[in-house]
């Protein structure tokens, strides 16, 4: 019998200090909800009403925080950057605008380098939203609304390092986007637009149209095919299968790699039978304004690698297959 793992002692008192830091910040991060009041939904309004941007500023771990917010405001909907406040007075205030509102962290209150261009900012016009720990702080009273970060314990067992307090801003910052997402009507599809280039973006924007094949690639035969000709076309094609199609180019089957591995197997002459006498019949297809997710979900569905795509009269337009969806990077 094995015997148990022996965890070094430095080790398990490490992890106990690990659990004990998340519960520390859990704990802040839940009475930071309990205190949220009248002054969240006046910062919500007052971005909604801006006609700029929001401009986020903070110092130290603060603006490490402030980049994140900065960030996750501009991908939900609500056009923001960071802006240095070190920067902001050596040219950087340039970027500010009348049509600003100035979001400033700072967990003190009182960043010197902040409260430098607060006066800066009411020049201009420009409101300003603080976030901090002291709500009788300079940056407090020099805002036009203060979202209260305070917190009673930092996660750091030297009780110094910014822990919970930047964790409490974060959180502070994410509620704030996401009020203005739901505030804006900002949809999953926005969401994806300015996030072209994730798994999301190729989920939501990517559509069957983009990543079909059609014209002359898309491999196909008339009903009177014999089984022969049927397989010259599709190796043609290159996509495994070839569609069958009546008169006025209405897919009427179709005939895989998968049924001729079958008719072979039951000796099947393929000179001398028609495909219309193997082919399955009432093949699956998609519209080609549908989303390319919804032709994956079909194949997995249907437990198959290729799709006809038809238009509103049900012509046969295009074609694709899982290798197409994979260069897609849909799945």
């Amino acid at each position: 019998m094995t015997a148990p793992l022996k965890v070094p002692e430095k080790a398990a008192h490490g992890l106990d200090l690990a659990r004990e830091v998340l519960r520390i910040e859990a704990r802040e991060v839940e009475a930071l909800a309990s205190r949220l009041d009248a002054s969240f939904e006046q910062a919500v309004e007052l971005i909604l009403q801006c006609q700029g941007r929001v401009v986020v500023s903070g110092m130290g771990k603060s603006g490490h925080i402030g980049r994140k917010i900065a960030a996750t405001l501009a991908s939900t909907g609500t056009p923001a950057f960071f802006m240095h406040p070190a920067e902001a007075s050596h040219g950087d205030l340039g970027m500010v605008t009348r049509g600003d509102v100035v979001l400033a962290l700072s967990y003190s209150g009182e960043s010197s380098e902040l409260l430098e261009i607060v006066p800066l900012f009411k020049r201009l016009g420009v409101k300003v939203i603080s976030m901090t720990g002291n709500a009788g702080s300079s940056l407090a009273r020099e805002s036009n609304v203060h979202l209260d970060a305070h917190i009673t314990e930092e996660a750091c067992s030297l009780g110094l390092a910014p822990t919970s307090s930047t964790t409490a801003a974060l959180a502070l910052g994410d509620a704030l986007a996401v009020a203005l997402l739901d505030a804006r009507g900002f949809s999953a599809e926005d969401f994806a637009r300015s996030h072209p280039g994730g798994a999301l973006g190729r989920r939501l924007l990517v559509h069957v149209r983009d990543i079909m094949r059609s014209g002359s690639a898309v491999p196909c035969v008339s009903k009177a095919a014999s089984l022969s000709e049927t397989l010259l076309e599709m190796t043609r094609g290159g996509i495994g299968m070839t569609a069958i199609v009546d008169e006025q180019n209405h897919p009427i089957g179709i005939f895989t790699d998968g049924d001729l591995r079958r008719i072979l197997e039951q000796g099947v002459h393929v000179q001398s039978t028609g495909v219309a006498t193997v082919m399955h019949t009432h093949p699956q297809s998609i519209h080609p304004n549908r989303l390319a997710v919804e032709a994956v979900e079909l194949m997995e569905a249907r437990k198959i690698n290729q799709l006809l795509v038809v238009d509103d009269s049900r012509s046969l337009v295009g074609a694709l297959n899982m290798h197409d969806l994979l260069r897609a990077k849909v799945i």
